[in-house]
């Protein structure tokens, strides 16, 4: 007996170890990822002119750097950099929730309708707003209003059927139809400078991102995820079902939503400034999940470390396969995403879930 529970004792540490080696190991992918898409571009420079650039910035009395070599890391790359780093730790953070809330593994926030209401609210700012008051401001409040309605309209419509994962599943599928229906009325009544807008905003893109949009995103993620990671053990008794979650003293109904909700407006936040950014969410916590198990103790922070490298590589390869054209990264991710999808679709094991 005593030594069975050695064994199960050693088993624990060597998972436990090999989780936080993952974690461990991701963290510096994306520094070195980061460095490598602040080199990338025309201007020729290289990892040391960018790291004094970087510490430049933040110890300007301690470290100097060519003024035009500041201007392109701190102007042009590096919050654009971060930015990526932020928004796909924050969508793949929102997938890993919503996969694990809905016992879903299709649930991300694009196929629950979250990002097609972000679009209809794009559409709606750039064509109905007259043109004397229409501003990129007004886009991301509209984008985010609606994103945020929509959630709202998920949990509404759950609660007549009870809310559970099933009901909440097909009212975002309802509400998926019925915003990208909108939208494309929208765009057929748009005039053709409209359209194009529209259509460029659904790529996804990040080049709308500046230092300010930044530090929004960055503070509801940094915000938010502690939040579902100290309610990880919710979902953790959730993904084995509302009936064994019940007995171990979880309130379903009120955990679901208020996961849901968090996870709702960390996709709002980001998706109002970027546009709509699919397969992060979905593919990111399969890839986490396969590699570390399902405990979402590390599964969200996993899962955000693994979009977050998802998206800056994306984001990397479109500022360079055409280069100087920049290829929108929302292309980019479903390219990247459909054949990591494909290969886990082709080697999913019910047992990993």
């Amino acid at each position: 007996m005593e030594g069975g529970k050695e064994t199960v004792a050693a088993a624990f540490r060597k998972t436990q170890v090999r989780r936080v080696l993952f974690l461990v190991t991701l963290l510096v992918l994306a520094f070195l990822l980061a460095i490598a898409s602040i080199v990338i571009g025309s201007a020729g420079l290289g990892a040391a002119d960018v790291m004094t650039a970087v510490l430049a910035g933040i110890a300007p009395g301690t470290f100097s750097s060519d003024p035009m070599v500041h201007t392109i890391v701190w102007d042009l790359r590096l919050h654009r950099v971060l930015f990526a780093l932020v928004a796909g730790f924050g969508l793949a953070v929102a997938g890993a929730v919503m996969q694990g809330v809905l016992r879903n593994p299709l649930a991300s926030p694009f196929t629950l309708g979250i990002a097609s209401a972000a679009s209809f609210g794009a559409a709606l700012a750039i064509i109905v707003i007259p043109a004397v008051v229409f501003s990129d401001t007004l886009v991301v409040i509209s984008a985010f209003t609606m994103s945020l309605l929509a959630a709202g309209a998920i949990y509404g419509l759950s609660r007549i059927r009870g809310v559970s994962s099933e009901s909440m599943v097909l009212a975002g599928i309802i509400l998926m139809y019925l915003f990208g229906a909108m939208t494309s009325f929208l765009q057929y009544a748009g005039t053709t400078e409209q359209l194009q807008a529209v259509v460029f905003w659904m790529f996804g893109s990040l080049q709308r991102t500046s230092w300010e949009k930044l530090a929004l995103v960055s503070i509801v993620v940094a915000v938010v995820t502690p939040l579902l990671v100290w309610k990880s053990w919710d979902l953790n008794a959730l993904s084995m079902g509302d009936h064994v979650a019940q007995s171990l003293g979880v309130r379903v109904g009120q955990s679901r939503t208020l996961n849901m909700v968090a996870a709702s407006l960390i996709t709002a936040a980001v998706i109002c400034f970027t546009g709509t950014i699919g397969f992060i969410g979905l593919v990111s916590p399969h890839i986490t999940r396969l590699a570390i198990g399902g405990d979402h103790r590390y599964l969200i922070v996993g899962s955000g470390l693994v979009g977050a490298l998802i998206l800056l590589a994306s984001d990397s390869l479109g500022r360079t396969i055409l280069a100087p054209q920049i290829i929108p990264v929302g292309i980019m991710t479903s390219f990247i995403g459909i054949p990591f999808f494909l290969y886990l679709f082709m080697r999913r094991r019910e047992e990993y879930w």
